[in-house]
Order: structure tokens, then sequence, then C-alpha cells
């Protein structure tokens, strides 16, 4: 799964890191529904780490589509939500059963 991070990149990822992913997914949607600043700053940045870490990084002149696309690390809580609203649950797709 090829993952865009806004004004970072795109990151190929495979799918055994896809439950992981989902988790800290979860933990950013617990914050953002509590309007936990801190909270959500936290779960966002491990997020876009794990991305890092699990991912290797597409070439700058790739023009590989994007199956979904991260806010940066920068992103304020509204950013987030404006996004949510545009993908639906979550920023990371689930795995299909």
């Amino acid at each position: 799964m090829i993952m865009r991070v806004m004004g970072e990149g795109q990151f190929q990822v495979g799918e055994t890191h896809l439950n992981r992913l989902n988790e800290l997914d979860e933990e950013l949607l617990t914050a953002l529904e509590s309007g936990d600043e801190e909270q959500f700053r936290r779960a966002l940045v491990e997020l876009l780490g794990a991305v890092r870490e699990f991912g290797t990084p597409l070439a700058d002149d790739s023009l590989e589509p994007s199956d979904l696309i991260l806010p940066d690390a920068e992103a304020t809580i509204a950013d987030v939500r404006e996004m949510l609203r545009a993908e639906g649950d979550g920023l990371i797709p689930g795995i299909p059963e």
C-alpha cells in the first residue's frame, strides 16, 4: 500500500503492518473525539513515525498513485477532522476479512 504523508512524500507499506497502523489510527480517532490536543499530537506523531518506520520511501520523482493520504505532523485537530469527513472511518483502512 502506498501512503503519502503530506509535505513529506510517499511510503510503500506492507500489509503485514496494517494492523499496527490501524491501532494507532484508533488512538488518533479517540484523541480527536475527546478534543485533547496533547493526546492528539502524540497519536499523530506516533502514527506518522510508524509509517516511516514500516514503510520504504519512494523516490521523489515517482509518479505512483497514493492509496491514502495522511496529514503532516503539524496538522491541527480541525485539519484532521476535515480529512476524516472526506475519507470516512479513520485514516488507515482496515484489512479486508
